[in-house]
């Protein structure tokens, strides 16, 4: 009888000490660090669900913005901190391109280990409100007249492929224009400096709703409720389908343990369905998508796959 009890106690303890384990993390304040600037839709995204999360875990949360350098400043400081309270809240597309664009790879991509999917930025295709263009085909038609008279510009690496590889397998000579920042191509474009640009509907939004820009479609395979504008491949264009897929991402240096992903994403899931942060989420344009860490993964490798073929296109091939 003595054993059955000394057995039953064991057992008890050994659910507590599991149970109790992510319930010692955090200890201290967790920091978000961001690839993008303020106003961004992942800038947005992550202060709603730092409130969120600071709530759930009894610490603050710190959203840091480190754009630059399409992402690589945010993820050498994530890999560098060595912490599993130091994560990145990156859109996938900051990382799936750079083995395409860049001489040589300034991190190693096995450092980065999915945490949680969190949503889908929508992603809008904008032009100056002064060209005389009026959906993504008559923006097409008039490239395809001008040849070497319109460029375009992009948030991320990953869209700037996608764009040069349609441009290239249309046969329209459409130039790219590289901003260090959202805001500076946001400017040109109202002055019509560019002509093309695909950015987070929150970046745009403002200057669509002054009437100095117009926005001709979203990149998103589904139309986004509340948002009177065509998908490209309802335009007629699929290749520039884009989802911009936002996650949370440790570094492997971090040794995070399995329990502690898993409760992240759990506690994501739980942010995501208030009513009150999935409103919010919403009014910005993005779309909400919580995940395990197993599903941002292959949702990685699924964006990863689809790039692959445009990147064949264009002649890219991987860098070490």
């Amino acid at each position: 009888m003595k054993n059955i009890s000394r057995l039953a106690l064991a057992l008890v303890l050994s659910v507590l000490s599991l149970q109790a384990l992510p319930q010692s993390w955090p200890q201290r304040p967790v920091k978000f660090i961001l690839p993008l600037g303020p106003g961004a839709g992942a800038d947005i995204g992550a202060r709603l669900f730092a409130d969120g999360l600071a709530k759930r875990w009894g610490q603050p949360v710190v959203v840091e913005n480190r754009p630059g350098a399409d992402g690589i400043l945010a993820i050498n400081a994530v890999i560098a901190a060595r912490d599993d309270h130091t994560l990145l809240w990156g859109p996938s597309s900051t990382f799936v391109g750079h083995p395409y664009t860049l001489a040589k790879l300034p991190y190693d991509p096995k450092e980065l280990v999915p945490v949680a999917r969190v949503s889908n930025t929508v992603v809008a295709i904008a032009i100056p409100a002064s060209l005389n263009v009026g959906s993504l085909k008559e923006l097409m038609a008039l490239a395809r007249e001008q040849p070497g008279k319109l460029n375009f510009a992009s948030v991320t690496t990953v869209t700037d492929i996608i764009f040069a590889g349609y441009f290239k397998s249309a046969g329209l000579d459409v130039a790219k224009v590289s901003y260090k920042d959202t805001v500076s191509a946001l400017s040109d474009l109202v002055e019509a400096r560019i002509h093309m640009y695909g950015a987070a509907y929150a970046i745009v939004r403002g200057q669509a709703q002054a009437g100095r820009i117009k926005l001709l479609a979203v990149t998103n395979r589904s139309r986004v409720p509340g948002l009177d504008l065509p998908t490209v491949a309802e335009a007629g264009f699929p290749e520039l389908n884009f989802d911009g897929l936002v996650g949370l991402i440790a570094a492997r240096s971090s040794r995070i343990s399995d329990a502690v992903r898993e409760r992240i994403a759990a506690d994501v899931k739980a942010v995501a369905a208030d009513p009150v942060i999935a409103e919010r989420l919403a009014a910005t344009a993005q779309i909400n998508s919580p995940g395990t860490g197993s599903e941002l993964a292959a949702s990685i490798d699924e964006q990863a796959a689809n790039l692959a073929a445009t990147v064949r296109l264009l002649g890219l091939k991987p860098k070490p």
